[in-house]
C-alpha cells in the first residue's frame, strides 16, 4: 500500500523528491503517513478534500482483498 500512495502522490506534486511515505501498523490496522512539501499540500488535498478522499478510496479498495484496514494521513 505504501508504494501505491507514493506513486499517486509523486505524480500529483511539483516536488516529487520531497514526497515521503511511511507505514505503521499492527496486524490488521495500518496507518500510512504521507509527507509532502508545504507548497504541494493543496495539490494533494484538492478542493474540498476531493483528491485526498480519492486517494483514500483507492487505497481502501486495494486493501480490501487483504482484509486489512488502511488509514491514510496527510501530514
Amino acid at each position: 500500500m505504501r508504494e501505491l500512495v507514493e506513486v499517486i502522490a509523486k505524480n500529483l506534486v511539483d516536488n516529487p523528491d520531497e514526497v515521503v511515505v511511511t507505514e505503521e501498523g499492527n496486524g490488521r490496522n495500518i496507518t500510512i503517513k504521507l509527507h509532502v512539501a508545504q507548497s504541494d499540500m493543496g495539490k494533494v488535498i484538492g478542493k474540498q478534500g476531493r483528491i485526498a478522499k480519492a486517494i483514500r478510496a483507492v487505497v481502501k479498495a486495494a486493501s480490501s482483498n487483504d482484509n486489512k484496514r488502511v488509514d491514510v494521513e496527510i501530514v
